[in-house]
């Protein structure tokens, strides 16, 4: 990547496309070089507007962070969007980058590519040989096609584009709705609201004995400028045509009770916590291995502890800025 390049960040208003632009912006790239759109500017699942977009604007490289995400129940809820949607955003926005030679694309996946039952740590070889976790299984599906997708243009048409699958994720810019947020944004909202009513007890989906790994998103934006400003030569020798994506993980996890106890310790709550074992757990544990990655000279730098204490924070601010609006 030289400063000049013309970088289109797909997704930049999600958390994970917004961390993309910082640390790009941190790195010393132009910021005018840096393309983005809005939702409303741009909708990624329209294939007409995509080519019409890539056709004018002509970027160098395309970091694709858009996806419809969410946790258990949003998955639950809403599968044929989220297969769907994801399905779309990745094919119009790979097929357009193609269409308009651009040579450098990272796509962003998830380690619920993975089945279910993985031995753990998940190595990038355990794609593809197990079922998936059925609570999230379409967007899997969606992501695991994103991953061949890439795949099947570097062999085809020669193109460098590359995949990484990040551990989840949390930090500044998370989605914290109450029903439609991921594991850490929830908690925090629930431990936040719980502290200022007093709440003597909250009551957390499952049995609290799954263990998840989590990465803060400002650590997950550097690896993914890492993965793609890597020689082409070096990724190649890393991967195989076949299985050419990239774990990205923080090298350790913790059980739900854990994370929970750690949270409301953040926060400031300190009433009861219990576990619904009647609400599902998920799957049984999802740690990455990510040793790929850290043979090529990237480490996670960002503990728990202190993500969640930059995490609440962003919570507050974004608390403030609605409570002004």
């Amino acid at each position: 990547m030289t400063e000049q390049a013309k970088i289109y960040v797909a997704g930049h208003r999600g958390m994970v496309g917004g961390a993309i632009v910082r640390a790009l912006l941190a790195r010393g790239h132009d910021a005018s070089r840096i393309l983005t759109r809005r939702h409303a500017e741009l909708d990624l699942v329209d294939q007409r507007a995509v080519t019409d977009f890539f056709a004018a604007e002509k970027p160098d490289q395309v970091y694709l962070a858009a996806a419809k995400v969410g946790g258990i129940h949003a998955n639950n809820t809403y599968p044929a969007e989220f297969i769907y949607d994801n399905l779309m955003i990745q094919s119009n926005v790979i097929q357009a980058a193609h269409a308009q030679g651009v040579q450098k694309l990272l796509f962003l996946g998830s380690s619920c590519i993975y089945p279910r039952l993985a031995p753990q740590p998940m190595a990038e070889g355990a794609l593809l040989t197990g079922k998936l976790e059925p609570t999230n299984e379409p967007y899997a599906i969606a992501k695991i096609a994103g991953i061949k997708l890439c795949e099947s243009y570097c062999r085809q048409y020669g193109r460098d584009y590359r995949s990484v699958m990040p551990t989840n994720l949390y930090g500044p810019g998370d989605n914290y709705h109450p029903e439609n947020s991921h594991v850490i944004p929830a908690l925090i909202r629930r431990f936040h609201e719980a502290r200022l009513k007093a709440a003597p007890g909250v009551a957390i989906w499952g049995t609290g004995t799954p263990k998840r790994e989590f990465l803060y998103v400002d650590d997950m934006a550097a690896a993914s400028v890492h993965v793609m400003d890597l020689d082409p030569t070096v990724y190649a020798q890393q991967t195989e045509p076949m299985q050419a994506h990239i774990n990205v993980g923080a090298g350790s996890d913790v059980t739900i009770a854990e994370l929970a106890y750690a949270i409301a310790k953040v926060v400031g709550y300190v009433g009861d916590i219990s576990f619904d074992p009647s609400k599902p757990d998920g799957a049984p544990r999802k740690w990455m291995d990510s040793s790929r990655i850290n043979g090529l000279g990237w480490q996670a730098a960002v503990t728990l502890e202190q993500g969640l204490a930059l995490a609440y924070a962003d919570f507050q601010r974004s608390e403030e800025e609605e409570a002004r609006v």
